[in-house]
Parts: C-alpha cells; structure tokens; sequence
C-alpha cells in the first residue's frame, strides 16, 4: 500500500493501528515498538488486544500473552477478562473493543488493535453488523452437534460455506454452530455478511506481519516445544480447579487441549506437542488466507528489518 493509503480512509488523522498477521509473527513486539515511537513523537498509545484466547485469565504460556513486566509501560485492555469457563463471543467482544478504543482516543492517544483472531479483527475494523440468532434453530444444531461431533458439522458447512469452514475448523464446534445457524436463518454464507470491499468502521492503518512458510513452520514448531518447556502442563492443572474442563472454548484451545490429555496421560508428551504443532500449522495457514482480505494492509516481512521498519513509518505517518 502506498503511504497515503491509509489517510484515504477519512480527513481525520487516523488514531487506530491494527497490527495483524499469523500466529508466531512477532505482532506484540511490533505493537511495543509502535507504542515506543509514538511516545518519541509525544503521542501516547494503548494496545486493545485482538487474541481470543488472550481474553482468559490465566491462559498465557499457551497464547504468548505478555506479563505485565513485559509490556514496557504500555497500557493493555481486554487481557484477562473471561473466565476458562466462559464462551467468547465476537458480538461482546466487537462492542467492548469498540468502547476501549473509542476511550483511547478521547484521550488523544492511538488505539493499537493486535491480534490473529481475524473475525475478532474484522468485527471491530469494519462495519461489521451480526446476523439475527434464533436459540431454537441454535438448540437443535447443538444437538446435533452433541450427537455427531463437529466433524460432521465441519463436512457440511465446507458444502454451504467453504470460507467459513476454512477459517474455523473441524474443532471449534460452537463456532461451527453459528456459521450453520446464520446460513440456515438467512440463506447466505456467514463468510456472506463480511463485505465484498470492507469498509472501514474508523480511519486506520493496518501492518500484516508475515514470514515466508518454510521460515515459519519450525518457528512455530519452536514455539510448541518452548511453551510446553515453560510449564504449559503446570498452567494447565492450575486452570483445572477453576473450571477448565467445562469450558467449551477454553479447553480446546490450541495446546490446552493436548496439555489437558498429556496432564491426564490419555495423549503421551511427545504425541501431544506433535498434535499441538499441526494444529498451529494449520491454524496460521488459515490466517493468513483471512488477513488477505485487507487489500490496504502495509506488508511487512517479520524476519526483514529493513522492512517492518518501511511498515512501521508508514503507519506512524497515517497518525502524525
């Protein structure tokens, strides 16, 4: 995109930076150093966080959420605020993303929105507006769901929503509903009621982190084997007496769920980090092909200084 890209999007001076990309891309480091120039410039900045798992408390060896000690004096909203046993929901979190970032900038300050979470992305940077919901319809494909598994959901959404099934997944069974409850309610794809040409809910700049496939493949399977060397097993038997296991999101997160069945011993350690491995693999393809949806994104190489730094002046020039 070229520098005056995100200028376009409206005559005021845009105070909002998405910072997106797949997971193991460097996105909250990039958000610090973003964070750091702006305050060279006497611009203050908050980071809204754009991770659905980092929503939950106690989650963090598995999601790579930054420890407060970490976070360089930036302020950080929407970490820790779900129970293990809550459902995340994208309509909530639009909403209060939205009043968060609306907050930052009565302040003067720029809202860095980060995150791989794309729909979550989407749902706060475009004019996103959610279907209708119908709890009987909803009730009976969650019988379903109980009945057959989400495999089954997976295989007849990818017939009638190919996009939805792909960004999803064949694990994330509540997800899986409500894509089927949308197409069965308005005879449309949920992959439908995302614009064809987003439009922009707010001025902005966004940087898509990236890194060439055979880079990231052992980077994230790095990532695996240090998450599970950092304790995410302890993290795991901490969250159990707090209700892990009855939650239908949280337990089967990427990693807990094999962190869950190598603390049971149903999964040996070596299978569990192997499935958490393809899982993130697969999760980061399904990623990118989401984020290529932002056809004004600043591309930015993350193993390539010279050109995050390219990507990171062109964002700043957006809010100077």
């Amino acid at each position: 995109m070229a520098p005056e890209a995100s200028a376009s999007a409206g005559e005021e001076q845009a105070r909002l930076i998405a910072v997106v990309g797949a997971t193991g891309t460097g996105k909250s480091e990039l958000s610090l150093r973003l964070a750091e120039r702006l305050d060279e410039r006497g611009v203050a900045a908050e980071v809204v966080n754009a991770d659905a798992m980092q929503l939950y408390r106690g989650m963090d060896i598995g999601t790579a959420k930054l420890a407060p000690a970490e976070r360089r004096g930036v302020p950080h909203h929407l970490l820790d605020v779900l129970d293990v046993t809550a459902d995340a929901s994208v309509a909530a979190y639009q909403r209060e993303a939205r009043e968060c970032i609306e907050a930052i900038q009565a302040r003067g300050a720029v809202a860095l929105l980060v995150g791989g979470s794309g729909l979550y992305v989407s749902s706060v940077i475009h004019d996103f507006r959610f279907p209708a919901r119908d709890a009987e319809v909803r009730r009976r494909i969650e019988a379903e769901l109980g009945q057959t598994g989400a495999r089954a959901l997976y295989d007849r959404l990818k017939v009638l929503d190919p996009e939805a099934a792909a960004s999803i997944g064949q694990y994330n069974g509540r997800r899986l509903v409500r894509a089927l409850e949308v197409v069965e309610l308005t005879g449309e794809p949920l992959s439908g009621t995302l614009p064809d040409e987003p439009v922009p809910w707010r001025p902005l700049s966004i940087v898509r982190l990236g890194v060439e496939r055979q880079a990231l493949v052992p980077r994230l399977d790095e990532r695996v084997v240090g998450m599970w060397g950092r304790g995410l097993v302890d993290e795991v038997a901490a969250l159990v007496p707090h209700g892990l296991r009855d939650g239908t999101t949280a337990s089967r997160a990427i990693g807990y769920a094999q962190a869950l069945a190598d603390l049971d011993g149903t999964m040996p350690r070596a299978e569990a980090i192997a499935e958490a491995q393809a899982l993130t693999r697969r999760y980061a393809r399904r990623q990118v092909s989401w984020f290529k949806r932002y056809p004004d994104a600043l591309d930015a190489d993350a193993l390539d200084p010279a050109s995050v730094e390219a990507a990171v002046g062109h964002a700043l020039a957006a809010v100077s």
